[in-house]
């Protein structure tokens, strides 16, 4: 349990070593305040607390991020679609983003409506073990222990409707291992989880478990990459282990509140966009678990749109209840 604490310390500390200068200008209309639907330490949060510091420089103002987890990212996302349109409260989110209009009943928020700010970089999913976890050294060891010992094991994830989530449901009906899901409020606890040996397994985004994985008190058994991740070259992707269908990544969306005027969405689109192209910035994104490229705010429009349909089609098809 220490043992992942202060791996987790470190991940942390690593990205958010520049803290915001207040002294900063605010010309512009004051502090920036960056919404994460999700609690610490998932790959939402790590994302943002990365960007902050660069962001604040571009955008010459203060920024700010707070965390609201709950309801699979809806509290934070539906406090965000309440905002005044004035871009100084704004969004970072994942692909649940795209998934709840069709896993709850209802939402307080209309997800079309939002204004996309751009596509910011997304993250691989993997599934780990720790190494006191007897038995599973593998992705083979875990389907031949599941389906020996039906619904002994379950699996962290960072909450219904993660894409986490979503790919070891996929994965159970492609392999017909019997797996349970404890869903957490994020990838920070369902990690923790993990390392205090609530549970079995983890399946969450790579940044939240790089460093655990790296440090050796966690064991990666499959990445949902078409290649090996440079930092992790002994983590095996399930593409090369026969389970490509059941690869999915984790998208992160940079929104805003409706009716924000085009002209405060192109400044934040290009400050963002800006960032990412930073030679450092995407050094520092490979070595946390991300995937260094970005797009404005046309091209998350559309792959919102695309996505919401396909994840609809997707739970229908692994078959998970809508929530009420």
């Amino acid at each position: 349990m220490r043992q992942g604490k202060l791996a987790l310390a470190i991940a942390l500390a690593a990205i958010c070593g520049a803290k915001p200068n207040t002294a900063l200008a605010q010309s512009l209309g004051g502090v920036v305040r960056i919404v994460i639907p999700f609690a610490p330490a998932g790959s939402a949060d790590l994302l943002a607390r990365l960007l902050q510091a660069p962001l604040q420089e571009a955008l010459q103002q203060t920024v700010i991020v707070e965390n609201h987890a709950g309801a699979g990212g809806n509290i934070g996302t539906s406090e965000v679609a309440r905002a005044k349109p004035d871009g100084r409260t704004l969004l970072i989110t994942t692909s649940a983003f795209v998934v709840n209009p069709s896993l709850y009943q209802n939402v307080s928020y209309d997800y079309s409506k939002l204004e996309p700010i751009g596509l910011l970089p997304a993250a691989p999913n993997v599934f780990a073990v720790t190494p006191k976890q007897g038995g599973i050294n593998s992705l083979a060891d875990l389907i031949a222990r599941a389906k020996a010992e039906p619904q002994k094991f379950n699996y962290s994830s960072p909450g219904n409707g993660t894409t986490p989530q979503l790919m070891m449901e996929l994965f159970k009906l492609t392999t017909g291992a019997a797996v349970t899901n404890i869903p957490y409020n994020g990838g920070g606890p369902a990690t923790q989880a993990l390392m205090s040996g609530t549970v079995d397994i983890l399946a969450t985004a790579l940044p939240g478990a790089q460093a655990q994985i790296r440090a050796g008190t966690m064991k990666g058994i499959a990445l949902s990459t078409d290649e090996r991740w440079p930092t992790l070259p002994d983590v095996p992707t399930f593409k090369e282990l026969g389970y490509s269908d059941v690869s999915l990544s984790n998208q992160h969306f940079f929104l805003a509140p409706p009716g924000t005027p085009p002209a405060e969405i192109e400044r934040l689109g290009n400050a963002a966009l800006k960032v990412i192209a930073r030679d450092d910035i995407k050094k520092r994104l490979v070595d946390l678990g991300f995937l260094p490229t970005a797009e404005g705010p046309e091209a998350a429009k559309a792959r919102i749109a695309e996505n919401v349909e396909f994840y609809r089609e997707l739970l229908a098809r692994v078959k998970i209840p809508q929530i009420q």
